[in-house]
């Protein structure tokens, strides 16, 4: 459905900590695998937290910004994978 990835993991946090805590997580246990993110975006700031690792994107919102944004509207033909 994109041609920029192959998936997006679009999840929130409560707070701008959360957010980072949720980025800095995703990162640190994929980097015991050997993998980095190509790029990241937004950490720092804990509203939007971008990280790309090819085909896959991460996106970690504060809850608030998830709203206003609504990827998943944007991306409601694409079939949903929820992971616990």
């Amino acid at each position: 459905m994109s041609s920029i990835a192959d998936y997006l993991l679009i999840c929130s946090g409560a707070s701008d900590k959360q957010v980072q805590a949720i980025a800095n997580s995703i990162e640190d246990g994929l980097k015991k695998n050997g993998t980095r993110p190509l790029s990241t975006e937004g950490i720092r700031d804990g509203r939007w937290a971008l990280i790309d690792y090819g085909d896959v994107i991460a996106h970690i919102f504060l809850e608030p910004v998830r709203e206003f944004y609504n990827l998943e509207g944007l991306w409601s033909e694409a079939p949903r994978i929820e992971v616990k």
